[in-house]
């Protein structure tokens, strides 16, 4: 997100996690030929303390020539100007359209002083959901992030982007040119198919092709990059040229790399960021133990680079490679596991350390950074956090109709409480609970999915290791069940499609909205049930034939209890016991 890591230049990351952490979000990438089922997928966490988590949604339309519409900035409301309206607009829902085409984002900030451009009017956010109203393709969402920014300005720090359609995924950097400038400059580079990408608030396009008309072109040839399957990279014209101008960069083109140049990689982008990246590839691959001392802040800067040339521009030198081949295939079940990842079966797993408290809590309230006695210490900022507006993964199917084959599989709140719910690309509303505007992050409403779902999460942290069982053993049984009815609802929209399409769309939308509202209401039940057995430090369960229930009182464990025995000492010893 936007305000995630804006600072000076040498401690961009590090310097605001001591401040804030306030944005930060996590996307996975999947190509077709990497996913059990030929799908492409995208992952996004919406990481933000004051993000109400909805389910956004803008109808398909038909506009007049000279229409004008309002631009506002997504983070903040605040009104940025007004644009020309496109002819025709798609029908959106969350960061999908109807097209199949799904974009996700992250902030890594990058030098300062290119994050603001007098005048601009596309925010990140704004420039996502315009481009979502107008694409058909991927490529034609790059195109469009060009052509939006270099008409009306980029009012952005920067951004890294997953743009992906039913048969390619890309990722997108890009950062401003900053004031008495217009428009940003950026690198999109499609992963290959059957490799696996991610970012979580780091730049991580390094070096790139260079621009030889078969493979990469620049941004001057987007009428062949369109049409030319082949072409796997484009640029903007500029992002060199800049660089040098800027004073940024000394070297050769053919060693420039866009994030050691525009947001250099230090402790906090490594450590906080890049261990997010690694954790999916890790559990995809072996041998990414080879940069684990990289994403726990180990950063090296050898005189020479890997081609051997010297390093004239202080880049990194052990960074972790853009995409991976992965030596299992990956379902979106995965892809569910993937965004509660906290470093579980590493040395940092959040749930082993005395952070964690005497019930395993995997998750540590900000600030990030802290200091004791004058050192500066840090928690881990695993991609699962208890700050998440929403998140989603989103599925493109190119073997079905666009209408039919894209899932936005969606939740709200900390992704290891939520439920990931499909969300068909072509419903015409959002479900009741998560319609925009039914509820706010300081209006409570008590059958918004967003407060009822933080309702369980936040009791559940009060005892994890004894309620978070059975939240994730129901999570599991929900999610299990929307995969296994996926298949009969193709198959029953498919049927309506062939002899009417709007008919399909009815059933579609009837389906995902009666279903997101059904958990709702069964998740505000089963907070109700869980508060009733664990309240207190006990755990409940009634007996048949009886008024009251058994009771347990399972106390701290063992270790906890040795821990206090080490700092107290003879405190709490009962007198004429033990030796």
């Amino acid at each position: 997100m936007r305000k995630a890591f804006l600072s000076v230049f040498a401690l961009t990351i590090l310097l605001f996690a001591v401040t804030n952490d306030a944005l930060s979000c996590t996307n996975y990438l999947i190509t077709k030929g990497a996913s059990v089922d030929g799908s492409t997928m995208i992952s996004y966490a919406a990481d933000s303390h004051v993000l109400y988590g909805e389910l956004y949604h803008w109808s398909a339309g038909i506009w007049p020539e000279g229409t004008m519409m309002d631009v506002y900035e997504w983070d903040t409301g605040k009104f940025l100007g007004q644009i020309k309206q496109a002819g025709q607009t798609y029908n959106v829902v969350g960061n999908i359209n109807e097209n199949q085409v799904a974009i996700g984002e992250t902030t890594y900030g990058g030098r300062s002083e290119l994050g603001s451009q007098e005048g601009a009017i596309i925010d990140y956010g704004s420039l996502i959901y315009i481009t979502l109203q107008r694409a058909k393709t991927a490529r034609e969402a790059i195109q469009l992030f060009h052509e939006l920014t270099s008409t009306y300005g980029y009012n952005s720090s920067g951004e890294s982007f997953s743009i992906a359609d039913p048969n390619e995924v890309w990722i997108l950097e890009m950062i401003g040119k900053g004031n008495g400038y217009k428009g940003a400059v950026w690198v999109a580079r499609m992963i290959p198919d059957g490799y696996v990408s991610g970012h979580a608030n780091q730049a991580r396009i390094t070096t790139f092709p260079l621009a030889d008309g078969k493979t990469s072109v620049t941004s001057k040839n987007f009428d062949e990059f369109i049409k030319n399957p082949k072409i796997e990279t484009i640029y903007s014209e500029d992002v060199i040229s800049f660089a040098r101008e800027k004073g940024y960069f000394k070297g050769k083109d053919k060693n420039f790399s866009f994030s050691d140049t525009y947001a250099p990689v230090d402790f906090g982008g490594a450590r906080f960021c890049e261990i997010r990246v690694w954790t999916m590839f890790n559990r995809v691959s072996k041998g990414m133990d080879q940069y684990w001392d990289y994403v726990k802040g180990n950063i090296k800067h050898d005189p020479e680079l890997p081609n051997g040339d010297e390093n004239v521009d202080h880049y990194a030198t052990n960074r972790m490679p853009l995409w991976i081949l992965p030596e299992k295939k990956v379902s979106v079940q995965d892809m569910f596991a993937f965004m509660r990842d906290y470093l579980q079966g590493t040395e940092l797993d959040m749930s082993k350390d005395l952070g964690a408290g005497p019930y395993g809590m995997p998750y540590r309230w900000r600030p990030l950074t802290w200091e004791v006695d004058g050192v500066t210490y840090c928690h881990e900022r695993a991609t699962v956090t208890q700050q998440t507006g929403f998140s989603f993964i989103a599925q493109m199917r190119n073997w079905l109709p666009n209408q039919i084959g894209g899932i936005f599989w969606f939740g709200v709140d900390d992704a290891s409480c939520t439920v990931y719910m499909p969300m068909y690309c072509s419903i015409t509303h959002a479900p009741y609970s998560f319609e925009k505007g039914h509820g706010a992050m300081m209006t409570w409403s008590d059958d918004a999915a967003f407060w009822v779902f933080n309702q369980l999460t936040n009791f559940t942290y009060s005892r994890w290791n004894t309620i978070y069982p059975e939240v994730l053993g129901k999570i599991h049984t929900y999610e299990q069940e929307f995969v296994d009815m996926t298949p009969k609802i193709d198959e029953k929209a498919v049927a309506l499609y062939k002899t009417d399409p709007e008919e399909s769309v009815k059933y579609l939308t009837s389906y995902s909205t009666r279903l997101g509202d059904k958990v709702t209401d069964e998740w505000k039940q089963f907070y109700r049930y869980l508060f009733m057995k664990y309240m207190d430090g006990n755990i409940k369960t009634p007996v048949e034939g009886q008024m009251n229930p058994k009771v347990e009182q399972p106390g701290y464990p063992v270790e906890w209890l040795r821990r206090i025995v080490n700092e107290t000492g003879d405190q709490f010893k009962v007198i004429g016991t033990g030796h």
